[in-house]
């Protein structure tokens, strides 16, 4: 569930492809939101060493609606830290 609409949010890995036509992406689901989230694998948007798999819990920020669904300008795993 979107828990604040405006900040970061949870998110469910569902694909990862690793030779997009505009480079390695993933597509994620959130509860609360309609349809897919997508967001590169590389930076500035991917910081972290590893790629996600499918399953992997990600955090999304500054998602944006594009004609083609919803993308995020930023991503990361969740981490403990994130569970307050």
């Amino acid at each position: 569930m979107i828990k604040n609409k405006g900040g970061p949010i949870e998110a469910v890995i569902q694909k990862v492809v690793n030779d997009g036509n505009h480079g390695p992406y993933a597509v994620a689901t959130c509860e609360g939101l309609k349809g897919s989230i997508t967001f590169s694998l590389e930076k500035p948007v991917w910081n972290e060493k590893d790629r996600p798999n499918r399953g992997d819990i990600v955090i999304l920020d500054d998602i944006r609606k594009k004609r083609a669904g919803w993308r995020a300008q930023k991503a990361r795993f969740l981490r403990p830290s994130d569970e307050k």
